[in-house]
């Protein structure tokens, strides 16, 4: 019988990886899928879970932004009631808004970093918690992901739908909007370019499903859209929304990144892909700074 290579293996913890990411393995499942691949496979696994403190690139002290968590209103919620980041660019604003919205377990350190990259990059940032009605993100992800799976989702994206709206009228906002998120919170700037119209002046997704199709005549802002290139699940809802993105006129550009697995801007696990993250980065702030500002 011919014995597995290590590539194979790499392939094969991966995609189980990404099922567990999406809340379809848990942890103990995913490891042991991975056991059964045998010691490399094993390895891997437990290789692959997020280091946040390595990942820092924004210490929450940097003397060029200012952070801070809000408590805000948000009828038709999951609770009445959200909570959120905030970073801001040191000095007097006001700012460019951008909203960062999370994967699928709740604000983890990594989407706080990244709210603070976007401070740095002269933005009023704004990471809200879809957790708040919970508790909060609960320290780990394991946990913050089946708290997530618990929530009412349609409540969940009412929740993102104030948050954007609550950040648009900061006194520090310029008016101005953007929308990014990651992974759950890609999709959701999907569903947000929809929901909010003419309120929303750009969206930036990573790796999120697309949004129905019928919503999409709804969709005024330009889109930036941030693919892996092995994301089999993600990248199978794009060609209807292309489509329709076409057919109704839509301003988009859609960018796939060779070589990268989903999560692939997400410096905290082994999925990350530096040279891709930095580069869709890059572009997601020239591309804010393009129509915010």
């Amino acid at each position: 019988m011919k014995a597995i290579t290590q590539t194979e293996i790499d392939g094969q913890v991966f995609q189980l990886y990404d099922e567990y990411c999406h809340g379809r393995l848990d942890r103990r499942q995913f490891l042991a899928r991975a056991a059964a691949l045998g010691t490399a496979g094993l390895a891997m696994a437990q290789g692959m879970m997020p280091d946040y403190a390595q990942a820092q690139t924004i210490a929450p002290a940097d003397d060029r932004i200012r952070a801070t968590y809000v408590t805000y209103p948000s009828p038709g919620g999951n609770s009445g009631t959200m909570r959120g980041y905030r970073a801001q660019p040191a000095g007097q604003g006001p700012w460019p808004a951008v909203l960062v919205i999370h994967e699928n377990r709740g604000l983890n350190p990594y989407i706080e970093d990244v709210a603070r990259r976007a401070a740095v990059a002269g933005f009023l940032a704004f990471a809200p918690d879809g957790l708040a009605p919970l508790g909060g993100y609960p320290g780990n992800d394991d946990d913050g992901r089946a708290l997530q799976a618990k929530l009412d989702q349609a409540k969940l994206r009412a929740d993102m739908l104030n948050s954007a709206r609550f950040l648009k009228s900061d006194a520090r906002s310029t008016r101005k909007l953007g929308v990014t998120g990651f992974c759950w919170g890609g999709g959701t700037t999907n569903y947000l370019a929809a929901a909010l119209g003419d309120e929303l002046q750009a969206g930036a997704p990573f790796y999120g499903v697309a949004a129905e199709t019928a919503s999409v005549p709804k969709i005024r802002a330009p889109l930036l859209i941030h693919l892996a290139e092995k994301d089999d699940w993600v990248n199978a809802t794009y060609p209807a929304f292309e489509a329709a993105l076409k057919a109704s006129g839509a301003r988009y550009e859609l960018r796939r990144y060779p070589g990268t697995q989903h999560g692939f801007h997400n410096d905290s696990t082994p999925r990350y892909h530096e040279a891709a993250a930095k580069l869709a980065w890059e572009r997601t702030v020239v591309f804010f700074r393009q129509h915010l500002i």
